[in-house]
């Protein structure tokens, strides 16, 4: 049976074709798509290779080790730009603080889901593949799919700036890790790091808000029993307007830094959630922001 349906398939198949030669080139991309698709995956498998000292070359450039070598110690901070980096890297503990940064925004991968050639292609993805070590894709009979036993960071920390650019940049950071490395989530391994808003000063005092509530209650607490007093407050725009020493203080040091654990109650919905957010359907998307915009509190406009 199976030779006289190939035969039959294979006739009118090819019939159909020679009628119809735009779906046969249609199909036809499409493997060849497909093709280098799995290539450009298996590429990116490969640079996750951790290379030996004579092999050099297999980590990526940009990437500003820690010292130690046990996972469960380290972390590395994905963060917002060259000049923020800059902070970091020399504000952090170098022995478990490992600095990454991104430049600008990175793919949207929601929308290039059918593209897979220019995922894997795109420099910063590749960077971030590089780096983590641990592969990519949730696959798990495809090998070198992810595997966070393989993670040469227990800690994933997203820092970007405290603005609506810096969600968005994160949005993005989220929206890789959770269609091709969606294990470091739903497994607790990503954080969001929370820089503070303000800087509030009186004379030599300097305290730290984190939302426009916490700034108004610091402010009270300076002028105490004189309401006239001359209180200092700096919005900082980005991470890079904080030297070393603030980045450190404020949002790196593990004593007395705050980070938000990314979890997931309903993958589900979570998936749905990145299609509709983050997707090709404007309309839907449209129409999801008209239902929700009286509920957002925390625009930065």
């Amino acid at each position: 049976m199976t030779g006289i349906v190939q035969t039959v398939v294979y006739e009118k198949l090819g019939d159909f074709f020679e009628e119809n030669p735009s779906v046969a080139k249609t199909i036809i991309e499409k493997a060849l798509l497909a093709s280098k698709a799995r290539k450009a995956a298996q590429k990116a498998r490969e640079l996750t290779r951790r290379k030996g000292v004579l092999e050099g070359g297999g980590l990526p450039g940009k990437l500003a080790d820690c010292q130690s070598r046990d996972p469960s110690e380290c972390e590395v901070y994905l963060v917002e730009g060259d000049s923020a980096g800059g902070s970091a890297k020399t504000g952090r503990d170098r022995r478990i603080q490992a600095i990454l940064p991104l430049r600008g925004k990175i793919l949207n991968v929601e929308r290039q889901k059918h593209n897979l050639v220019k995922v894997f292609q795109n420099q910063e993805i590749q960077t971030m593949i590089r780096a983590l070590g641990a592969g990519v894709g949730n696959n798990e009979e495809d090998e070198g799919a992810f595997d966070t036993s393989k993670l040469r960071y227990s800690k994933i920390i997203i820092m970007t700036d405290a603005d609506i650019d810096g969600a968005h940049i994160r949005t993005l950071m989220l929206t890789f890790l959770w269609r091709f490395m969606r294990a470091a989530i739903t497994e607790g391994h990503v954080y969001i790091a929370q820089p503070p808003l303000f800087q509030l000063s009186k004379g030599r005092i300097s305290r730290y808000a984190f939302s426009d509530e916490e700034r108004d209650e610091i402010m009270e607490e300076l002028k105490g029993d004189n309401p006239n007093a001359k209180i200092g407050v700096q919005r900082y725009k980005g991470l890079g307007e904080m030297n070393p020493e603030q980045l450190w203080t404020t949002t790196m040091d593990p004593e007395t830094r705050t980070m938000l654990r990314v979890t997931v109650r309903d993958a589900e919905e979570s998936d749905r959630m990145f299609e509709i957010l983050m997707g090709e359907d404007v309309p839907d998307r449209r129409a999801f922001i008209e239902r929700h915009a009286k509920e957002v509190t925390n625009l930065d406009i």
